[in-house]
Protein backbone atom coordinates (compact mmCIF):
# COMPACT_ATOMS: atom_id res chain seq x y z
CA UNK A 1 0.00 0.00 0.00
CA UNK A 2 1.27 3.59 -1.12
CA UNK A 3 0.06 6.91 -1.08
CA UNK A 4 0.98 8.73 -3.99
CA UNK A 5 0.66 11.89 -3.87
CA UNK A 6 -1.95 14.24 -1.62
CA UNK A 7 -3.58 17.55 -1.47
CA UNK A 8 -4.48 19.79 1.23
CA UNK A 9 -6.91 22.66 0.65
CA UNK A 10 -7.25 24.70 4.03
CA UNK A 11 -5.78 22.34 6.22
CA UNK A 12 -4.31 23.88 9.36
CA UNK A 13 -1.30 26.33 8.42
CA UNK A 14 -1.63 25.05 4.45
CA UNK A 15 -3.91 27.07 2.29
CA UNK A 16 -3.04 25.01 -0.81
CA UNK A 17 -0.23 22.17 -1.56
CA UNK A 18 0.47 19.47 -3.53
CA UNK A 19 2.99 16.77 -2.68
CA UNK A 20 3.94 13.63 -4.27
CA UNK A 21 5.79 11.10 -2.15
CA UNK A 22 8.47 8.70 -2.78
CA UNK A 23 7.56 5.00 -2.35
CA UNK A 24 10.24 4.08 0.18
CA UNK A 25 10.71 7.08 2.67
CA UNK A 26 9.77 10.50 2.77
CA UNK A 27 11.70 12.73 5.37
CA UNK A 28 10.33 16.03 6.70
CA UNK A 29 12.82 17.84 7.67
CA UNK A 30 12.59 21.86 9.51
CA UNK A 31 12.54 23.72 12.88
CA UNK A 32 9.62 22.77 15.36
CA UNK A 33 6.36 24.56 14.47
CA UNK A 34 7.56 25.02 10.92
CA UNK A 35 4.34 22.31 9.56
CA UNK A 36 5.92 19.28 9.74
CA UNK A 37 3.67 17.34 11.89
CA UNK A 38 0.74 18.85 10.10
CA UNK A 39 1.40 16.61 6.94
CA UNK A 40 1.29 13.35 9.05
CA UNK A 41 -1.74 14.39 10.47
CA UNK A 42 -2.93 15.61 7.33
CA UNK A 43 -2.23 11.25 6.05
CA UNK A 44 -3.37 10.39 9.63
CA UNK A 45 -6.85 11.81 8.76
CA UNK A 46 -7.08 10.95 5.09
CA UNK A 47 -6.91 7.29 6.56
CA UNK A 48 -9.35 7.53 10.05
CA UNK A 49 -11.54 10.80 9.44
CA UNK A 50 -10.10 12.34 12.50
CA UNK A 51 -6.57 13.77 13.90
CA UNK A 52 -4.47 12.04 16.46
CA UNK A 53 -3.97 15.73 17.82
CA UNK A 54 -7.20 16.89 18.86
CA UNK A 55 -10.50 15.84 19.40
CA UNK A 56 -12.15 19.73 18.11
CA UNK A 57 -11.95 19.20 14.15
CA UNK A 58 -12.66 23.01 13.71
CA UNK A 59 -9.23 22.64 14.64
CA UNK A 60 -7.70 21.45 11.64
CA UNK A 61 -9.67 24.38 9.25
CA UNK A 62 -7.36 27.28 8.22
CA UNK A 63 -7.99 30.24 10.09
CA UNK A 64 -10.84 32.60 8.33
CA UNK A 65 -12.09 29.22 5.84
CA UNK A 66 -15.19 27.53 6.07
CA UNK A 67 -13.78 23.91 4.90
CA UNK A 68 -10.81 21.95 4.32
CA UNK A 69 -10.17 19.20 2.07
CA UNK A 70 -7.79 16.54 1.81
CA UNK A 71 -7.37 14.75 -1.27
CA UNK A 72 -5.02 11.72 -2.25
CA UNK A 73 -4.16 8.83 -4.51
CA UNK A 74 -3.76 5.42 -2.58
CA UNK A 75 -1.87 2.61 -4.79
CA UNK A 76 -3.35 -1.03 -3.63
CA UNK A 77 -2.38 -3.78 -5.65
CA UNK A 78 -1.70 -2.15 -8.84
CA UNK A 79 -4.67 0.08 -8.62
CA UNK A 80 -4.89 3.47 -7.90
CA UNK A 81 -7.95 4.73 -6.11
CA UNK A 82 -8.65 8.30 -5.41
CA UNK A 83 -9.93 9.68 -1.79
CA UNK A 84 -11.43 12.66 -0.45
CA UNK A 85 -12.50 14.32 3.25
CA UNK A 86 -14.48 17.24 3.00
CA UNK A 87 -14.56 18.83 6.64
CA UNK A 88 -16.37 21.94 7.45
CA UNK A 89 -18.26 22.98 10.71
CA UNK A 90 -21.20 20.79 9.79
CA UNK A 91 -19.14 17.86 9.90
CA UNK A 92 -17.77 15.32 7.58
CA UNK A 93 -18.00 13.90 3.60
CA UNK A 94 -16.15 11.17 2.48
CA UNK A 95 -15.37 9.55 -1.15
CA UNK A 96 -13.64 6.71 -2.71
CA UNK A 97 -13.28 7.04 -6.50
CA UNK A 98 -15.13 10.55 -6.27
CA UNK A 99 -18.50 8.62 -5.01
CA UNK A 100 -19.43 9.87 -2.01
CA UNK A 101 -19.99 7.54 1.01
CA UNK A 102 -22.84 7.13 3.06
CA UNK A 103 -21.25 5.90 6.20
CA UNK A 104 -17.65 7.22 7.00
CA UNK A 105 -17.41 3.60 8.70
CA UNK A 106 -17.32 2.32 4.82
CA UNK A 107 -14.80 5.06 3.82
CA UNK A 108 -12.57 3.81 7.05
CA UNK A 109 -9.97 1.21 5.86
CA UNK A 110 -9.09 2.01 2.67
CA UNK A 111 -5.92 3.17 3.54
CA UNK A 112 -4.11 2.19 6.39
CA UNK A 113 -1.49 3.66 9.00
CA UNK A 114 0.38 3.10 11.96
CA UNK A 115 1.08 6.24 13.49
CA UNK A 116 4.10 6.63 16.10
CA UNK A 117 4.22 10.32 18.15
CA UNK A 118 6.16 11.34 21.19
CA UNK A 119 2.87 10.50 23.32
CA UNK A 120 2.80 7.31 22.29
CA UNK A 121 5.57 6.85 24.49
CA UNK A 122 2.97 7.14 27.24
CA UNK A 123 0.87 4.47 26.03
CA UNK A 124 2.16 1.98 28.73
CA UNK A 125 2.02 4.17 31.80
CA UNK A 126 -0.35 6.76 30.90
CA UNK A 127 -4.29 6.48 31.02
CA UNK A 128 -6.51 3.91 30.59
CA UNK A 129 -8.43 6.42 28.31
CA UNK A 130 -5.34 6.15 25.45
CA UNK A 131 -5.14 2.53 25.43
CA UNK A 132 -9.15 2.01 24.75
CA UNK A 133 -8.03 4.69 21.71
CA UNK A 134 -5.38 2.88 20.67
CA UNK A 135 -7.53 -0.24 20.54
CA UNK A 136 -9.97 1.56 18.97
CA UNK A 137 -8.44 3.22 16.08
CA UNK A 138 -6.19 0.25 14.87
CA UNK A 139 -9.13 -2.19 15.35
CA UNK A 140 -11.32 0.04 13.42
CA UNK A 141 -8.98 0.12 10.75
CA UNK A 142 -9.03 -4.02 9.84
CA UNK A 143 -12.55 -4.87 11.23
CA UNK A 144 -15.63 -2.44 9.58
CA UNK A 145 -17.95 -3.88 11.94
CA UNK A 146 -16.59 -3.16 15.06
CA UNK A 147 -16.45 0.74 13.91
CA UNK A 148 -20.36 -0.08 14.12
CA UNK A 149 -20.68 -1.91 17.06
CA UNK A 150 -18.52 0.85 18.90
CA UNK A 151 -20.70 3.34 17.86
CA UNK A 152 -23.66 1.78 18.55
CA UNK A 153 -22.47 0.92 22.02
CA UNK A 154 -21.30 4.85 22.68
CA UNK A 155 -24.35 6.09 21.44
CA UNK A 156 -26.48 3.81 23.98
CA UNK A 157 -24.12 4.78 27.00
CA UNK A 158 -24.89 7.83 26.03
CA UNK A 159 -28.52 7.47 26.33
CA UNK A 160 -28.16 5.44 29.57
CA UNK A 161 -26.25 8.39 31.46
CA UNK A 162 -28.15 11.01 30.31
CA UNK A 163 -31.05 9.20 31.58
CA UNK A 164 -29.31 8.70 34.91
CA UNK A 165 -28.65 12.02 35.66
CA UNK A 166 -31.56 13.64 34.37
CA UNK A 167 -34.26 10.63 35.93
CA UNK A 168 -32.34 10.18 38.88
CA UNK A 169 -34.77 10.47 41.25
CA UNK A 170 -37.88 9.10 39.79
CA UNK A 171 -36.01 6.16 37.09
CA UNK A 172 -38.82 3.95 35.36
CA UNK A 173 -37.01 0.62 35.80
CA UNK A 174 -38.31 -0.87 32.58
CA UNK A 175 -36.87 1.94 30.02
CA UNK A 176 -33.95 1.27 32.28
CA UNK A 177 -33.65 -2.71 31.10
CA UNK A 178 -34.67 -1.08 27.29
CA UNK A 179 -31.54 0.68 27.70
CA UNK A 180 -29.66 -2.27 29.25
CA UNK A 181 -30.26 -4.49 26.79
CA UNK A 182 -28.87 -2.02 23.89
CA UNK A 183 -25.84 -1.75 26.27
CA UNK A 184 -25.62 -5.57 26.47
CA UNK A 185 -25.72 -6.36 22.73
CA UNK A 186 -23.10 -4.16 21.16
CA UNK A 187 -21.13 -3.96 24.34
CA UNK A 188 -20.51 -7.69 24.08
CA UNK A 189 -19.80 -7.65 20.66
CA UNK A 190 -16.93 -4.93 21.26
CA UNK A 191 -15.79 -6.94 23.90
CA UNK A 192 -15.48 -10.00 22.16
CA UNK A 193 -13.84 -7.80 19.12
CA UNK A 194 -11.05 -6.42 21.32
CA UNK A 195 -10.50 -9.68 23.29
CA UNK A 196 -9.52 -11.32 19.95
CA UNK A 197 -7.70 -8.17 18.44
CA UNK A 198 -5.69 -7.98 21.70
CA UNK A 199 -4.68 -11.76 21.79
CA UNK A 200 -3.45 -11.50 18.13
CA UNK A 201 -1.22 -8.40 18.82
CA UNK A 202 -0.21 -9.51 21.92
CA UNK A 203 1.00 -12.84 19.66
CA UNK A 204 2.99 -10.92 17.53
CA UNK A 205 4.31 -8.02 20.01
CA UNK A 206 5.56 -11.05 22.17
CA UNK A 207 8.11 -12.38 19.16
CA UNK A 208 9.11 -8.57 17.99
CA UNK A 209 10.23 -7.84 21.73
CA UNK A 210 12.04 -10.75 21.88
CA UNK A 211 14.25 -10.21 18.97
CA UNK A 212 14.08 -6.40 20.60
CA UNK A 213 16.00 -7.96 23.68
CA UNK A 214 17.87 -10.85 22.42
CA UNK A 215 15.64 -13.18 23.74
CA UNK A 216 16.32 -11.75 27.72
CA UNK A 217 12.72 -10.31 28.20
CA UNK A 218 8.95 -12.23 27.81
CA UNK A 219 6.15 -9.63 26.90
CA UNK A 220 2.59 -10.39 27.64
CA UNK A 221 -0.38 -8.44 26.90
CA UNK A 222 -3.59 -8.57 28.85
CA UNK A 223 -6.66 -7.18 27.86
CA UNK A 224 -8.56 -6.27 31.70
CA UNK A 225 -12.27 -6.30 31.27
CA UNK A 226 -14.19 -4.13 33.80
CA UNK A 227 -17.46 -6.80 33.26
CA UNK A 228 -15.97 -9.70 34.89
CA UNK A 229 -18.84 -11.94 34.53
CA UNK A 230 -22.24 -11.39 32.74
CA UNK A 231 -22.57 -7.97 31.22
CA UNK A 232 -26.92 -7.94 31.80
CA UNK A 233 -26.42 -10.16 35.33
CA UNK A 234 -23.52 -7.51 36.29
CA UNK A 235 -25.50 -3.80 35.19
CA UNK A 236 -28.50 -5.50 36.99
CA UNK A 237 -26.27 -5.85 40.24
CA UNK A 238 -24.88 -2.20 40.01
CA UNK A 239 -28.16 -0.56 39.13
CA UNK A 240 -28.53 1.04 42.27
CA UNK A 241 -25.17 2.32 42.50
CA UNK A 242 -25.24 3.21 38.76
CA UNK A 243 -28.30 5.38 39.84
CA UNK A 244 -26.44 7.21 42.94
CA UNK A 245 -23.90 8.04 40.94
CA UNK A 246 -26.03 8.62 37.91
CA UNK A 247 -23.25 7.17 35.71
CA UNK A 248 -22.88 3.65 33.92
CA UNK A 249 -20.00 2.45 36.31
CA UNK A 250 -19.24 -0.95 34.40
CA UNK A 251 -18.66 -1.92 30.43
CA UNK A 252 -15.85 -1.89 27.80
CA UNK A 253 -15.95 1.52 28.11
CA UNK A 254 -14.13 1.33 31.66
CA UNK A 255 -11.74 -1.68 30.12
CA UNK A 256 -7.64 -1.28 29.88
CA UNK A 257 -4.58 -3.01 28.96
CA UNK A 258 -1.60 -4.81 31.15
CA UNK A 259 1.74 -5.05 30.15
CA UNK A 260 4.44 -7.62 31.78
CA UNK A 261 7.70 -8.18 31.23
CA UNK A 262 9.05 -11.45 32.70
CA UNK A 263 5.93 -11.60 34.49
CA UNK A 264 6.46 -7.94 35.93
CA UNK A 265 3.72 -5.35 35.08
CA UNK A 266 5.66 -2.75 33.69
CA UNK A 267 2.80 0.11 33.57
CA UNK A 268 3.64 0.56 37.40
CA UNK A 269 7.16 -0.79 38.30
CA UNK A 270 9.05 -0.86 34.64
CA UNK A 271 11.87 1.64 33.82
CA UNK A 272 11.61 4.09 31.26
CA UNK A 273 14.03 1.59 28.63
CA UNK A 274 10.97 -1.32 28.90
CA UNK A 275 7.83 1.33 28.76
CA UNK A 276 9.87 2.15 25.36
CA UNK A 277 10.61 -0.82 23.84
CA UNK A 278 7.52 -2.65 24.66
CA UNK A 279 5.80 0.36 23.11
CA UNK A 280 8.33 -0.04 20.31
CA UNK A 281 7.26 -4.02 20.43
CA UNK A 282 3.43 -3.03 19.87
CA UNK A 283 3.67 -0.40 16.92
CA UNK A 284 5.91 -2.91 14.82
CA UNK A 285 3.55 -5.76 15.89
CA UNK A 286 0.79 -3.73 14.50
CA UNK A 287 2.78 -3.46 11.06
CA UNK A 288 2.63 -7.08 10.92
CA UNK A 289 -0.85 -7.37 12.61
CA UNK A 290 -2.39 -4.83 10.16
CA UNK A 291 -0.39 -6.54 6.87
CA UNK A 292 -1.56 -9.88 8.31
CA UNK A 293 -5.67 -8.97 8.17
CA UNK A 294 -5.50 -7.34 5.16
CA UNK A 295 -2.65 -8.35 2.81
CA UNK A 296 -0.74 -4.75 2.53
CA UNK A 297 1.20 -3.43 4.73
CA UNK A 298 -0.11 -0.23 6.10
CA UNK A 299 1.63 3.45 6.02
CA UNK A 300 3.89 4.15 8.74
CA UNK A 301 4.17 7.58 10.25
CA UNK A 302 6.93 8.58 12.05
CA UNK A 303 6.26 11.93 14.35
CA UNK A 304 9.47 12.98 15.72
CA UNK A 305 9.95 10.39 17.91
CA UNK A 306 13.14 8.88 16.43
CA UNK A 307 15.69 11.86 18.85
CA UNK A 308 13.61 9.87 21.26
CA UNK A 309 14.79 6.83 20.84
CA UNK A 310 18.39 5.59 21.44
CA UNK A 311 20.42 4.29 18.30
CA UNK A 312 19.48 0.80 19.01
CA UNK A 313 16.12 1.63 19.27
CA UNK A 314 16.29 3.45 16.04
CA UNK A 315 17.84 0.77 14.38
CA UNK A 316 15.48 -1.90 15.01
CA UNK A 317 12.71 0.58 13.34
CA UNK A 318 13.99 1.45 10.47
CA UNK A 319 15.01 -2.22 9.96
CA UNK A 320 12.17 -3.18 10.79
CA UNK A 321 9.79 -1.08 8.87
CA UNK A 322 11.90 0.05 5.92
CA UNK A 323 11.24 -1.91 2.49
CA UNK A 324 7.98 -3.37 3.99
CA UNK A 325 5.92 -0.02 4.61
CA UNK A 326 6.62 3.62 2.86
CA UNK A 327 7.12 5.72 5.92
CA UNK A 328 6.62 9.42 6.22
CA UNK A 329 9.18 10.81 9.48
CA UNK A 330 9.66 14.21 10.43
CA UNK A 331 12.65 15.42 12.35
CA UNK A 332 14.64 18.36 13.36
CA UNK A 333 17.63 17.17 12.27
CA UNK A 334 19.12 14.28 10.11
CA UNK A 335 22.12 14.32 12.83
CA UNK A 336 21.08 11.33 15.02
CA UNK A 337 19.54 9.26 12.17
CA UNK A 338 21.19 6.37 11.60
CA UNK A 339 21.68 3.95 8.31
CA UNK A 340 19.25 5.92 6.21
CA UNK A 341 18.69 3.82 2.96
CA UNK A 342 19.53 5.28 -0.06
CA UNK A 343 16.10 5.52 -1.64
CA UNK A 344 14.54 8.54 0.27
CA UNK A 345 12.97 11.83 -0.82
CA UNK A 346 14.19 15.02 1.64
CA UNK A 347 11.04 17.49 2.08
CA UNK A 348 12.96 20.81 3.76
CA UNK A 349 9.85 22.71 5.87
CA UNK A 350 10.12 26.81 6.53
CA UNK A 351 6.95 28.06 7.53
CA UNK A 352 4.89 26.17 6.07
CA UNK A 353 7.09 26.24 2.48
CA UNK A 354 8.02 23.13 0.96
CA UNK A 355 10.50 22.05 -1.15
CA UNK A 356 12.25 18.82 -2.21
CA UNK A 357 15.85 18.20 -1.32
CA UNK A 358 17.85 16.10 -3.64
CA UNK A 359 20.84 15.36 -0.91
Amino acid sequence: MKLNKIQLKNFRNYENLMLDFHPNLNIFLGQNAQGKTNILESIYFLALTRSHRTSHDSELIRWGAERMTVTGEVEKRNSKIPLELQLTKQGRKAKINHLQEKRIADYIGTLNVVMFAPEDLDLIKGAPAGRRRFIDMELGQIKVIYLYDSMRYGRALRERNAYLKEFSQKIDPIYLDVLDEQLVEFGNKVMASRTEFVENLANIASDIHKQLTHQTEELSIQYVKSVKQDFATELRAIRQKDIARRQTTVGPHRDDLQFFVNEINVTSFGSQGQQRTVTLSMKLAEIELIQAETGEYPLLLLDDVMSELDNTRQLDLLETSIGKTQTFLTTTTLDHLQNLPKELQIFNVTAGNIKKSES
